[in-house]
């Protein structure tokens, strides 16, 4: 563990560098950041990531973080949890809250509960009401690195009153280390898709990805603007034990294997995630998580939860060349 710096409002932040294998991780306290990650043989890192602190308060906040309690977007910024209708803030337009808001995870410094040379545990109490979210809540997220390359997450919460979660990884991956995306190959292990309106908010509808461009049951290669790229792809209606379901190439052959328990997996292709000196659709965002919108659909698969059980999810990835 190292100072990685200090932030604007004066909380300092760390750096956890994990390895085994041909993986080396680097993580930041600040938003439980997965900063770098670096394939042996391999000369730039697969993932978008900075070694200025400043980056990650300004245009890079979604860059690497865990971000909840909820991940996406909730259609009017509200949403009923046991019987009551709760209200966010709407940071997207007037009426949309998008990734929590002001009180998403992303935005604080987890502790370090345990760590050593391949794992870190990190935690993060939320308080009820901060946001506008019920519960006092305790999140827990653990990182393992093990070989031959393999970078895993598990994720649990508890709660004291019921309140709403759904937590997802934000990294942009580019296996390439170029300027942009173009060129890589992409499979998505998923019959259905959620289509969204013009503010890429869930509609509701669950439509089947056969004869559509949103179909990659099959590898493909995928190109800027063919097709736009901000879709939940629907994996289950319900969280699953851990299985392959996307795979990503690049042209230089390094290969990302996604595995997770989660019911769902968001894909945004970076139009307006833009890194300091660098530009548009620089890294594809992949983002395993429950269905984004839940609340405001009895068909999607619920993301309440209540005292006395846990919300778990675990994620991996596996990198080859």
């Amino acid at each position: 563990m190292t100072p990685f710096g200090t932030t604007a409002d004066g909380r300092a932040v760390d750096q956890i560098a994990l390895a085994s294998g041909d993986l080396t991780v680097n993580l930041l306290t600040l938003g439980a950041i997965v900063q770098d990650v670096r394939l042996a043989g391999v000369a730039h890192s697969l993932t978008l990531g900075s070694d200025r602190l400043a980056d990650y308060e300004s245009t890079m906040r979604y860059h690497g973080a865990l971000i909840g309690p909820v991940v996406n977007r909730l259609a009017g910024a509200q949403a009923v949890i046991a019987g009551k209708t709760h209200h966010f803030e709407a940071n997207q337009g007037n009426d949309i809250m998008l990734h929590s808001g002001a009180a998403g995870t992303q935005f604080k410094i987890w502790q370090i509960a345990d760590h050593g040379p391949t794992h870190a545990t990190l935690t993060l109490d939320l308080t009820a009401g901060e946001g506008g979210f019920p519960g006092n809540r305790h999140v827990t997220a653990r990182f393992t690195v093990s070989p031959p390359a393999t970078l895993s997450l598990d994720l649990t919460v508890t709660t004291d009153a019921p309140t709403i979660v759904n937590f997802a990884n934000h990294s942009y991956w580019n296996l390439d280390g170029t300027d942009c995306w173009n060129g890589h190959s992409l499979r998505i292990a998923a019959d259905h898709a959620l289509p969204t309106d013009d503010d890429f908010v869930a509609t509701g509808e669950i439509a089947a990805v056969a004869d559509t461009p949103l179909d990659f049951r099959e590898a493909r290669t995928i190109r800027v603007g063919a097709p736009l790229l901000d879709n939940n792809w629907c994996l289950s209606d319900a969280p699953q034990p851990l299985r392959d379901v996307l795979w990503l190439r690049g042209q230089s052959g390094v290969m990302l294997t996604l595995a997770t328990t989660c019911p769902g997996v968001q894909v945004y292709d970076g139009r307006a995630a833009i890194r300091p000196g660098k530009t548009h659709h620089e890294g594809l965002a992949i983002e395993a998580q429950d269905w984004p919108n839940a609340p405001a659909h009895p068909t999607f698969p619920s993301i309440t939860l209540n005292p006395g059980d846990t919300y778990a999810r675990q994620t991996v990835w596996r990198f080859s060349r």
